[in-house]
C-alpha cells in the first residue's frame, strides 16, 4: 500500500508531533495538571513486536486497522509550561470493535490483528510527541477513551486517559467524572477532534498537552 509521505513510518518516528495540526497558544505558568487516572485492567501483558507510534499500520502487514484514523499530538510540559524533553510516552486502546489485545479480554480471538493496540515513543527536546492511532470507541461500561502513561527523565510518572469531547457517554462514565472534579481538568483530558483531510483522507486530529505536576 502506498502511503502519503507525511504518513510514512520514518516521518512518524523522526518528526512525530512536529506540526501535524496547529498548536495551542502558549500557556502561562500555573497550569492545571493532567489528572491521574486508573491504568485499567488491559495494560499489555506482553508488548507487540511493533511498538512504534503508528498504531494503525503494523510492520510487515499490508492491511490497515479498521476504524477512523486519529492523529494525536501535543507536548509533555511541567506546571510552568516548560518542556519535559526526554520523557517516554505510551498509549494503548481497544480496536474499532471494542477489543483489547490482552489475555483477559473476552473475545480476544476476534480482535483486529491489523491494529497495533499499543505504541510508545520518546518525546523530543521540545517535549513534542505524536501518534497515528484510531478515534476511540465505546465498549460495555466505558465511554470512548485512550490510555496513556508518561515517565519523565527525572523519574516522575503519570497514568491517565483521554476522551472525545462532547461524547454523551462521558458524563455517565465514573472514571471520567472523577477526573474532572477540579476546574480546568476537563480541558486536560477531553480531545477536541477536527477533520484532517490535509493529513489523511477521512482522518481527524487533535492537540493534547500533558501537564506533569
Amino acid at each position: 500500500m502506498t502511503k502519503h509521505p507525511i504518513l510514512s513510518r520514518r516521518t512518524l518516528l523522526a518528526g512525530a508531533g512536529l506540526g501535524l495540526v496547529p498548536g495551542l497558544p502558549a500557556l502561562a505558568a500555573g497550569l492545571v495538571p493532567t489528572p491521574a487516572q486508573t491504568e485499567g485492567p488491559f495494560y499489555p501483558a506482553g508488548f507487540p513486536a511493533d511498538i512504534d507510534n503508528d498504531l494503525v499500520q503494523v510492520r510487515g502487514q499490508a492491511a490497515q486497522a479498521m476504524g477512523q484514523v486519529l492523529h494525536l499530538q501535543g507536548k509533555v510540559i511541567d506546571l510552568g509550561g516548560g518542556a519535559r524533553g526526554g520523557a517516554m510516552i505510551e498509549i494503548w486502546q481497544c480496536d474499532a470493535q471494542g477489543l483489547y489485545d490482552h489475555p483477559r479480554q473476552p473475545g480476544r480471538d476476534r480482535r483486529d490483528a491489523a491494529f497495533q493496540g499499543y505504541g510508545r515513543m520518546l518525546v523530543d527536546a521540545g517535549g513534542r510527541y505524536g501518534f497515528r492511532t484510531l478515534k476511540p470507541v465505546a465498549y460495555p461500561g466505558r465511554t470512548p477513551h485512550i490510555h496513556l502513561k508518561v515517565a519523565t527523565a527525572d523519574g516522575r510518572m503519570l497514568t491517565s486517559q483521554f476522551y472525545v469531547a462532547g461524547d454523551p457517554q462521558n458524563e455517565r462514565d465514573g472514571i471520567f467524572r472523577n477526573a474532572v472534579r477540579v476546574p480546568g481538568q476537563r480541558e486536560r483530558i477531553e480531545m477536541k477532534l477536527e477533520p484532517a483531510p490535509g493529513l489523511e483522507p477521512g482522518a481527524v486530529a487533535t492537540t493534547m498537552d500533558i501537564v506533569i505536576a
